[in-house]
């Protein structure tokens, strides 16, 4: 996968010195920087463009989960918004109001916020992830940010880091002292569905090399099939991909897998239909779901889930599988369970986490951890 370099950087005066702006203008000397002096300057509507800003709000948000189905208590560390990865289906098309990449530039203002949050609850474990306004590792190569951030989770007790990626940028990753507390994930599909709502994505055997080689460096992995996509001969193709993923890697290096049917807000429709024409993606068995977002039929999602439960389950039956934003019934019809009799969708993912981290503490700086826990 290649990563085409912004037309120009726009850089606010607050962060012109900041380590972030240094190491973006080293990778990207050719393209031309222009310094503002306040964000409210940034055109913002040019998706060739990357701006660099003072991270104004709330450092550490809840995942945007409802009431009506059960959440996985996950906490999103913004970083930077926006991604050219350009999915069909992307919730960001109708969430941001601006087209060109975003990042924070005051990252060491970000990171004791985030310790200071981390210190003030040393009981709670917290697992932090980077990739709801923006892919995880899409800029990595320009930004160097995960050789900061993978370090200083190295060094906390309560907290667990995941980066969620689409891409097969991880040379970044190699040799750092992560301490196991690094999740590397990937977005899967079928390669029918990459090819057709995912084109700019890694395709799906590049994503496994790359699980490979950072499993081989020592981090955990995460997988998450979402959204999962009815569409024909989907049950071979989703069979492929997970049998791919059994094969490049070890399935006691997953630390869980997350299943999501697709479903969108009705917002979302006529932007994808005027953005990516081509797509029928949108014209499948619907419902209006409780949080109000379009789902497939309920039958749909069952036989999807339970699908995919099966197979996962021959290949490891103690790898832990979740499924995202969905009500404790669909989990029982699919899967046979329901979180409540594991204490919670949370304890779950907790303790999934802590089964690993019982060894990923004492992984050395990058080889991988050599015992399973029973």
């Amino acid at each position: 996968m290649r990563l085409s370099p912004p037309k120009k950087i726009i850089v606010e005066q607050k962060v012109v010195d900041s380590p972030l702006v240094e190491q973006v203008k080293r990778n990207l000397p050719q393209v031309p920087v222009e310094v503002v002096s306040h964000w409210k300057d940034f055109p913002g509507n040019d998706p060739d463009v990357l701006e660099i800003v003072s991270f104004r709000g709330r450092l550490l948000k809840s995942c945007p989960g409802t009431k009506h189905y059960l959440c996985c208590g996950y906490q999103i560390l913004h970083f930077g918004t926006q991604c050219t990865l350009d999915c069909t289906y992307c919730i960001l098309q109708a969430y941001l109001n601006q087209a060109s990449l975003r990042l924070f530039g005051n990252e060491e203002e970000i990171f004791q916020a985030l310790l200071q949050e981390l210190r003030q609850n040393p009981d709670t474990l917290y697992r932090i992830g980077t990739g709801e306004f923006t892919d995880s590792l899409l800029l990595d190569p320009w930004t160097g940010f995960s050789r900061r951030i993978v370090p200083l989770f190295a060094r906390q007790s309560n907290a667990v880091l995941e980066l969620k990626t689409k891409t097969d940028f991880v040379e970044n990753l190699q040799g750092l002292n992560h301490g196991g507390r690094t999740l590397i994930g990937w977005s899967l599909n079928t390669r029918s569905v990459q090819l057709t709502e995912e084109p700019r994505t890694a395709s799906i055997k590049q994503r496994l090399a790359a699980a490979q080689r950072v499993s081989q460096w020592g981090y955990f992995l995460t997988f998450h099939f979402d959204p999962m996509v009815e569409h024909k001969d989907w049950r071979q193709g989703y069979r492929e991909t997970l049998e791919e993923v059994f094969q490049a890697v070890d399935p006691s290096r997953i630390v869980w897998i997350s299943l999501g049917a697709f479903r969108f807000m009705p917002q979302l429709k006529p932007i994808v239909q005027r953005r990516h024409p081509r797509t029928r993606i949108l014209y499948g068995e619907f419902i209006t779901g409780l949080d109000q977002k379009m789902r497939y039929f309920r039958d749909i999602r069952v036989e999807l889930y339970s699908f995919m439960w099966e197979i996962i389950r021959k290949a490891d039956p103690r790898l832990c599988v979740y499924l995202c934003m969905e009500s404790e019934d669909i989990w029982k019809e699919a899967m046979g369970f329901s979180p409540a009799q594991k204490g919670g969708l949370a304890r779950m993912l907790d303790d999934a986490v802590q089964r690993k981290m019982s060894i990923g503490l004492h992984c050395s700086r990058s080889a991988p951890c050599q015992h399973e826990p029973s």
